[in-house]
């Protein structure tokens, strides 16, 4: 009973369910339905609505047509409008306002370039043909303006104011603008040393405040294809100032031909100031002309150095003809130290130019300036060689009738001492770099060799004397105003004290051989030698026992023959001149040690003889003070015709 139970109720739980389903189900498709209805509605609603939407999308694409068709038409208005704002500042000029100018230059460029990318409006063509024009215009008045600007401000600086850029040692000491050599081209103290740090300020060729401008209307012409329009207003205008600036300045162009007529003063001063003028030329002027070529032609460096070039090629010749003319002309040895001044300033300058005139189209002129300066150490070694050969071989018949120290002495040793103002151009010249194990400098070698042509001369200028005494002090003059000069120069070092050592014994051997010469005879009468006879003679007792055997005619004729000679060598040779006062009385003492004691000596043996008998001051005309004092009048130098005193 409690199984078909249990089953029965089982039963009628699934029927119960399966009941809850079919509503379930029915529930289900009764929304599929609803839902399904809807979806249709949508669809039709969806199809209904596509039309509209097709018709709003294409009136928004037309209004974005119109928007860009106006902003168009707005764009090409502006640029009408523009361009003849342009028009206006053009047909103005640039000269009230040149910034706004060439804005307007600027802006009508911008006005074609739009037009040439816009062919496709019917007004282009004549649009371009009127802005191509009127730029045209625009840039022809830019090269006016260019052209009044650069020549306006484009004036010769003159001389003072060049002066005024130089460092304080080489401005010169005479009347302002005379274009004077500050300093004489001799070399007292050859200032290159303190020159090497010295200060120059390139004076202000254009203000400041225009080359901005100038570079302004340069790159406007540049751009329009104006290039050679621009470089020949550049370099008429700038070239000329230049030249005129060192016209001023006292800059003269001189063939060879004009510098061989010249007298050596007029030359040797054309050449001083020559030295200041490239100074000035390179330092100041050509410095100050790239200076402002740099700045108006910055962005175009072939431009740049073309018209540099061009602005100073004419002025670089006329300075360095000079120069070649001066190194070409006939060599003579006083023109030895103005080449060496001459070569020194091209050295002093040579980096300068390297610098200035680096650009290739300024080749020639850099290898002009490098060949005259070549060209001056060639003939500046020629010269030195010349100059010891004529040293030798000196002429000149200047008579030195006193014996004193001959011109051509002189001039030799002032010659060599200058030449130690110019040690170390003469070591470039003869290429003298230290070499080890060398024991003379070249410098030396030629010093020595030129002071033994001067002693060589010299011996034959000193035969011309008929007195042998002349000779000997001729020479120990000379030579000793050699040896003094070398002792208190530089030449010292370089010549070494051997040197010297060697030539004070010459002069001491030449003072000596004059003493023997021309004291040696007169010696001779007071000398006992020859005086003592076995003859017979009147004895003076006492007083005269010293002269024993000694002939009174002997003694006075001694006396007779002293006085002669000593009164005529007093006459003669107190005209002769010993010029050093050491050497002067050092010679009187010499001579006065040998003769005084032997003539006290001889007065005192024999004088009494000729004092005891008559006129005894017709023989003994002189004490021995008396000696002295006319001792202290030779070598004076006293006139022929002067009596004595």
């Amino acid at each position: 009973m409690g199984v078909p139970l249990a089953m029965e109720g089982l039963s009628e739980r699934v029927t119960f369910m399966r009941e809850s389903l079919q509503k379930s189900q029915t529930i289900t498709d009764n929304m599929v339905s609803i839902l399904g209805s809807f979806d249709h509605r949508l669809s039709a609603l969806e199809t209904a609505m596509r039309p509209t939407q097709i018709r709003t999308h294409s009136i928004r694409r037309a209004h974005e047509n119109i928007d860009k068709t106006l902003k168009a038409a707005d764009v090409i208005l502006s640029q009408f409008d523009l361009s003849r704002q342009a028009e206006a500042k053009i047909l103005r000029g640039p000269h009230e306002d040149l910034e706004s100018y060439l804005e307007a230059v600027a802006q009508l460029r911008s006005n074609i370039r739009f037009f040439s990318s816009n062919k496709s409006f019917k007004s282009s063509d004549g649009v371009l043909n009127h802005a191509n024009n009127l730029l045209a215009k625009a840039i022809s008045k830019l090269e006016d303006e260019f052209k009044q600007l650069l020549t306006s401000y484009s004036k010769p600086v003159e001389p003072d104011r060049l002066f005024e850029c130089l460092p304080n040692s080489l401005r010169p000491s005479g009347s302002p603008g005379q274009g004077k050599n500050p300093s004489s081209t001799n070399h007292p103290e050859h200032p290159n040393k303190s020159l090497e740090t010295a200060v120059y300020t390139p004076p202000t060729l254009i203000p400041p405040r225009i080359l901005p401008l100038l570079n302004d209307l340069a790159q406007q012409m540049v751009q329009a294809g104006h290039q050679q329009q621009l470089f020949k207003i550049y370099r008429d205008t700038r070239a000329s100032a230049l030249e005129q600036s060192l016209r001023k300045l006292g800059v003269e162009k001189l063939s060879k031909d004009d510098v061989q007529k010249m007298q050596w003063e007029v030359l040797e001063a054309k050449i001083g100031n020559w030295i200041h003028f490239m100074r000035i030329a390179v330092k100041l002027l050509f410095a100050g002309e790239w200076k402002i070529c740099d700045q108006i032609f910055e962005g175009s460096d072939s431009l740049k150095d073309q018209s540099f070039a061009e602005v100073t090629v004419n002025s670089v010749a006329m300075l360095l003809s000079f120069g070649d003319a001066i190194a070409k002309s006939k060599r003579s040895p006083e023109k030895l130290f103005v080449l060496l001044d001459m070569y020194e300033i091209m050295c002093e300058l040579q980096s300068e130019i390297q610098t200035i005139f680096a650009g290739k189209a300024c080749t020639e002129m850099r290898d002009s300036a490098l060949s005259l300066t070549k060209r001056l150490a060639q003939t500046a070694q020629e010269t030195f060689g010349d100059f010891e050969e004529a040293v030798e071989k000196d002429a000149t018949k200047t008579a030195v009738l006193d014996g004193t120290v001959h011109p051509l002495t002189s001039y030799v040793i002032n010659y060599v001492k200058f030449l130690f103002d110019y040690q170390s151009t003469l070591k470039q010249l003869f290429q003298e770099f230290e070499k080890g194990g060398e024991t003379k400098s070249q410098l030396a070698l030629v010093t020595i060799r030129i002071m033994q042509a001067l002693q060589t001369n010299l011996d034959g200028k000193s035969k011309q004397y008929r007195d042998p005494a002349l000779t000997q002090l001729f020479l120990m003059n000379n030579i000793h105003y050699m040896v003094r000069s070398v002792r208190r120069s530089e030449a010292k070092d370089l010549l070494g004290d051997d040197w010297v050592q060697i030539h004070r014994r010459i002069v001491q051997q030449h003072a000596n051989q004059y003493k023997r010469v021309s004291w040696g005879k007169i010696l001779q009468t007071l000398s006992v030698q020859g005086l003592t006879s076995s003859g017979g003679g009147s004895g003076m007792g006492a007083d005269g026992g010293n002269s024993s055997g000694v002939s009174r005619a002997m003694v006075k004729d001694r006396f007779k023959a002293f006085n002669m000679q000593f009164e005529e060598l007093h006459q003669r040779q107190s005209q002769w001149t010993v010029p050093d006062s050491e050497l002067r009385e050092s010679l009187r003492l010499a001579v006065a040690e040998v003769l005084l004691p032997a003539y006290r000596s001889f007065v005192k043996r024999f004088g009494p003889l000729v004092e005891s008998g008559k006129n005894p001051s017709k023989y003994i005309r002189h004490t021995p003070e008396d000696l002295d004092h006319m001792l202290g009048e030779f070598f004076e130098g006293k006139t022929w015709n002067e009596p004595k005193r």
